[in-house]
């Protein structure tokens, strides 16, 4: 415990601040997110876009393409997000039905295939499996977020509890710290929509 909690000491100390910024800033849209406050888009937009380039170099080519992606969805969600009729919102937040689910399962399984086959076969990745996995949930987690489906939350769970320890071995300290904090607020996230799915049901009786 004590060598790692040295080596947490370590990399805090020899992070960029370019990562500084893409920490602050993918917590803070996680955070808007989780209000359902369409800022999450373009704040995240920096952070993903920095750290497009922060993985390409450390080698975890599954991250960079999961962040371009990011990027690009950040788009298109916001553009979804931002439609409105007659003054009000047209997308709600809504639960996944089990053909929503079958669909989810079907996306992640087809992405972290593909995603390992190319790691896999085609770059120099020590972790095909771990990346491929993460960047997977995380395509999935964010096509959700984009739809409005609570089950996003559930997507980001499970990509921050892979991602802790595979960023920390590849020596991102303060990404797998900021994964920490994205374990908490993916839970409240998760929770607060869980309570605004009710409060519309309850507003609609």
């Amino acid at each position: 415990m004590q060598e790692i909690v040295q080596q947490f000491i370590e990399g805090l100390k020899s992070t960029s601040w370019l990562e500084f910024i893409a920490v602050i800033t993918g917590i803070a849209s996680v955070v808007f997110s989780r209000k359902e406050n369409i800022l999450v888009f373009p704040v995240g937009i920096i952070s993903t876009g920095i750290y497009i380039y922060l993985y390409l170099i450390h080698g975890l080519y599954g991250d960079a393409s999961v962040n371009f992606y990011y990027t690009v969805m950040s788009v298109i969600g916001w553009i979804m997000w931002a439609r409105k009729k007659n003054g009000s919102t047209t997308l709600f937040i809504t639960s996944s039905n089990a053909k929503d689910w079958r669909q989810a399962i079907l996306f992640f399984a087809v992405c972290w295939i593909i995603l390992f086959v190319v790691l896999k076969s085609f770059t120099d990745s020590t972790v095909p499996q771990a990346d491929s996995f993460t960047s997977a949930a995380a395509f999935t987690g964010m096509w959700l977020m984009n739809k409005k489906k609570l089950e996003n939350w559930i997507w980001w769970i499970v990509t921050d509890i892979v991602s802790i320890p595979l960023n920390f071995y590849k020596h991102l300290v303060f990404t797998s710290f900021q994964y920490m904090v994205f374990l908490v607020l993916a839970t409240m996230g998760y929770l607060t929509w869980r309570e605004k799915i009710k409060t519309q049901k309850a507003g609609m009786l």
